[in-house]
C-alpha cells in the first residue's frame, strides 16, 4: 500500500528490489584475443582505473549565489586570517610590521566581500577584534604580567593605528556600498 504524498519524504520514490529471474543477464566483456598486448605502462598489465574524487565544481558550473559567511564565520575567519598573517610576519621578519598590516587589509577586504547581507555589521566589527587579539598573542610585551600585556597591547595599537583604521575603514566602505546596493535592488522590485 502506498503512502499519501504528504507523508512521503521528498525525492524520488524507492522501488522494491526485484526477486525474480525475469531480468536478462548482462554478458561480461570478452577477453582480448591476444593476451600479449602491451598497455601504456609497457608491462602487459591492464591499466588501473583512476580514482576520480567528487570535487565540488568539477564538470559542472555553479549557478546559484556565492557562498557567504555568517556572523560567527566572519569572526572565525577574521581571527584565523589575522593570526596567520601575524605569525608569518613574526616568523619571517621577527616582529609585526608591513606583512601583518597588508595581511590585515586583505582579511578585512575578504570579510566585507563575503559576509551575508543580514550579517553585514559583523565584517567591520570582527576585523579590529582580530587585530587586537593578534597583537595580544604575538605582539611585543613591555613587561611580564597583566600590566605588561595591557601596556604592550596599547603600544601596539598606537603604533599600528594606520593599518587598523585602514582595514576597518575599507570594511566599512564595502559593507556600506553593499547595503545601499541591496536597498536599491529591493526598491526597484
Amino acid at each position: 500500500m502506498e503512502q499519501s504524498i504528504r507523508t512521503q519524504p521528498p525525492g524520488p520514490r524507492r522501488r522494491p528490489p526485484t526477486r525474480g529471474t525475469d531480468r536478462a543477464a548482462v554478458p561480461a566483456p570478452a577477453a582480448p584475443a591476444d593476451s600479449r598486448l602491451r598497455t601504456a605502462s609497457g608491462d602487459g598489465r591492464p591499466p588501473r582505473p583512476r580514482l576520480r574524487l567528487p570535487w565540488p565544481g568539477r564538470g559542472r558550473t555553479r549557478t546559484g549565489p556565492p557562498a557567504r559567511l555568517t556572523a560567527v564565520g566572519t569572526g572565525v575567519a577574521a581571527v584565523a586570517g589575522t593570526l596567520v598573517a601575524a605569525g608569518l610576519d613574526r616568523l619571517v621578519f621577527g616582529g609585526l610590521g608591513v606583512l601583518f598590516g597588508l595581511g590585515y587589509l586583505a582579511v578585512c577586504f575578504q570579510l566585507a566581500v563575503r559576509v551575508r547581507l543580514h550579517d553585514l555589521p559583523a565584517a567591520p566589527i570582527s576585523g579590529p577584534i582580530a587585530f587586537a587579539l593578534a597583537l595580544l598573542l604575538l605582539g611585543p610585551v613591555a613587561a611580564p604580567g597583566l600590566t605588561g600585556q595591557v601596556v604592550g597591547l596599547a603600544g601596539g595599537l598606537a603604533v599600528r593605528a594606520g593599518w587598523l583604521f585602514s582595514g576597518t575603514g575599507l570594511a566599512v566602505v564595502i559593507t556600506a556600498a553593499r547595503f545601499v546596493a541591496q536597498r536599491r535592488l529591493r526598491r526597484a522590485r
